[in-house]
């Protein structure tokens, strides 16, 4: 059940470094309720030197709106204005449907598994 239905937001966020790329990693569902908390979450980054890489791992979530797929391609937008590639990781299941319905799947760098999404970055270093 989505976060708009039960009220209350589902969606936890979890960041970290590697060499050349910032990795953030989200649990659960990616809608309007959880917009606060992943923006607040990015405002840290933004305040960051850019990185090469922004990796958004996103194999653990489970729903998705349309404010979500806003949200990520605000989050494209930023990263190109910053100089930095973002990197999509784990889209599978409802990801993969959502980018697919919704035609973006060829506008973002699509990794079905995140290991994939890391050693592209680690191919770039």
């Amino acid at each position: 059940m989505s976060s708009e239905a039960t009220g209350k937001s589902t969606l936890i966020v979890a960041s970290g470094l590697s060499r050349n790329a910032i990795i953030v990693r989200l649990d659960g569902d990616l809608d309007v309720g959880a917009l606060p908390i992943l923006r607040e979450h990015l405002q840290h980054i933004w305040e960051l030197p850019p990185k090469s890489f922004l990796i958004l791992d996103l194999g653990e979530i489970a729903f998705c709106d349309s404010m979500g797929m806003n949200e990520l391609v605000d989050i494209m937008q930023r990263c190109e204005s910053r100089g930095t590639r973002l990197l999509l990781g784990g889209v599978q299941g409802v990801m993969a449907r959502v980018l697919s319905i919704t035609g973006l799947r060829h506008a973002f760098e699509v990794f079905a598994k995140f290991d994939d999404a890391l050693r592209e970055a680690a191919e770039e270093a």
